[in-house]
């Protein structure tokens, strides 16, 4: 297993990273076999893991937490905070006094008393950048954190955080956490090249985007038994979308240079993300332990030159296929009264 840099920080990470979303009830209740996957990971050379608290509420950490006991400094061990934990409207969000309570209860639920890498899964419109990022740097200052990330921020608010943070005296953010694969190439737009020039470390997630590079998603109607599709009960919510419709046209193409290449698609596709050069590591989020034996071969293979050009033949390098995958849009966009003047009192 490769171990890149991630960003300026001197800490070395496998180019795979183990995700743990599936290990919980949204996923994986087999605690056994959860532990068997962390293990297989380890010992085929991943020393990178990544959870967030919003992960099955809390199971995920939970569960890691019970697997990693007596190894804890053998992996670099990142999760994140801001998705909604209960129906307080304060149990969410990126402000300070959410920050200190949510880095409490994950700490206790993974059993340490250090994260090594602690991100915003996501931009908080509504609470001051300052106030966010001053809470972060008191975590690390007090030892409880030792890096901090972000994860899905637009590249302008990146460049934001790192312009405050210097100007301030916070702690920089040393990696940004977008989504990534041969179906969702935006990041190559704006997001890598600006991780690129600050000297951050890019974590892609979704590389094999949600399921549909597996290649087990053949129709718009009926997604496949035990599929992700089929067990979140979202087959309306996406396998009827035009978006939808736009993957199953292309896959046979991908389907046809994996076969060339001599690879199946799922190696294909991991391959593609680990080849470019702003990406530290891909996060593999298996949730059978067959599953991570598919995807950890791809960890060995480099694509010539002329699989990549094909793949930029088929999807087009900045373009996401699917804006809906971009899993980020501005509240100016999501809500109707920051789109319309209010009517004259007059």
């Amino acid at each position: 297993m490769e171990m890149r840099l991630l960003g300026r920080t001197g800490v070395r990470v496998s180019s795979q990273c183990l995700g743990t979303m599936m290990f919980g009830s949204i996923g994986n209740t087999d605690r056994a076999e959860c532990r068997a996957i962390v293990d297989r990971a380890l010992d085929a050379g991943i020393n990178f893991i990544d959870t967030a608290d919003v992960y099955s509420r809390g199971e995920s950490e939970e569960i890691l937490g019970e697997v990693l006991r007596g190894r804890r400094d053998d992996v670099v061990l990142a999760t994140k905070f801001y998705n909604p934990m209960d129906g307080d409207p304060n149990h969410r969000g990126a402000s300070r006094r959410w920050i200190v309570k949510a880095c409490e209860d994950s700490l206790r639920r993974l059993g340490t008393d250090y994260i090594d890498l602690y991100q915003v899964h996501r931009l908080d419109e509504n609470t001051d950048l300052d106030e966010t990022l001053s809470a972060l740097s008191d975590l690390v200052r007090d030892g409880k954190v030792r890096m901090v990330g972000t994860s899905t921020w637009p590249a302008e608010w990146m460049v934001e955080a790192q312009s405050l943070a210097s100007t301030r005296g916070h702690v920089l953010p040393r990696c940004e956490q977008p989504p990534y694969s041969i179906f969702v190439r935006g990041p190559e737009r704006d997001v890598f090249p600006t991780a690129v020039r600050h000297g951050m470390g890019v974590i892609v997630w979704s590389p094999l985007n949600s399921g549909w590079l597996t290649g087990k998603y053949r129709s718009a109607e009926v997604a496949p038994s035990g599929s992700r599709f089929d067990r979140l009960n979202t087959r309306g919510w996406r396998l009827g979308s035009d978006g939808a419709s736009d993957k199953l046209a292309l896959l046979p193409a991908l389907d046809k240079i994996a076969a060339d290449a001599g690879l199946d698609m799922v190696t294909l596709a991991l391959a593609f993300t680990a080849a470019h050069p702003a990406v530290t590591s891909s996060i593999i989020g298996p949730r059978t332990l067959e599953q991570l034996e598919s995807q950890l071969a791809a960890a060995d293979v480099r694509l010539d030159a002329d699989v990549l050009d094909a793949i930029d033949e088929v999807v087009a390098p900045g373009h996401t296929v699917d804006p809906a995958d971009y899993a980020f849009t501005p509240q100016a966009l999501r809500h109707l009264g920051a789109r319309r003047r209010p009517h004259s009192t007059k």
